[in-house]
């Protein structure tokens, strides 16, 4: 049904796919994560409370994920270009892609801090623990299941926006789709590259879940 030259395509693909997705959570996370920290810290009931600092935050994020992928990734063209030196590509779609999932994964962060017990954060400090000791050695350590999943949840989202960036030339399996599927209505590539990405996914939750499980001590 394919021959070798649409074989090659797809697994290049394949490859551009993975390759945005875990460059964008990784790269994703190195600011998110800090991010996230920071809004707990900060916030009402936090280690710092600082209502400029959380609100300016807070406001970020809410702009940032207001905002639809797409039309995002649109108005990013002339920073993504700045950057990269190209705005399409997989390598040019990384830039949209952190920035925005870099507010979702503070969010997710601060999320997962603020399920932390308080009593635990409480002792902590009856014990004389600096508020970075209780971030590093409590909050995070406390926390590292909810962040684990939360992460796993990222890269599926990420997985789902970099294949919407086809639509625009950003390369992987979403611009195979939509250049074959839709564009020349060859609906057996497109089939393949859905089934492709549902694979893809899977593996992803499977392999996150199972992690989160194996680190979480309360199952053991």
């Amino acid at each position: 049904m394919f021959d070798s030259k649409v074989i090659e395509m797809i697994l290049v693909g394949v490859k551009d796919t993975l390759y945005m997705t875990l460059f964008s959570t990784a790269f994703g996370y190195l600011f998110g994560l800090p991010f996230g920290i920071i809004l707990n810290v900060t916030r009402k009931e936090g280690l710092k409370p600082n209502r400029v600092i959380y609100g300016i935050g807070d406001f970020i994020c809410n702009i940032i994920r207001s905002i639809p992928f797409l039309i995002l990734l649109i108005l990013l063209i002339p920073f993504t270009r700045l950057v990269v030196g190209q705005s399409y590509g997989s390598t040019a779609t990384i830039v949209p892609l952190v920035i925005c999932a870099a507010p979702y994964i503070a969010r997710v962060v601060e999320s997962s801090l603020n399920e932390v017990d308080a009593g635990v954060i409480e002792a902590a400090k009856a014990m004389g623990a600096s508020n970075l000791q209780i971030i590093f050695k409590v909050l995070l350590v406390e926390a590292r299941v909810s962040l684990f999943t939360g992460a796993t949840i990222t890269t599926g989202l990420l997985l789902g926006y970099s294949a919407m960036s086809g639509t625009v030339g950003g390369g992987g399996l979403g611009d195979i789709a939509v250049r074959y599927g839709y564009y020349r209505w060859q609906t057996d590539i497109m089939f393949i590259t859905v089934i492709l990405l549902i694979v893809i996914f899977q593996i992803i939750q499977n392999l996150g879940t199972k992690w989160a499980s194996h680190i979480d001590h309360r199952k053991r």
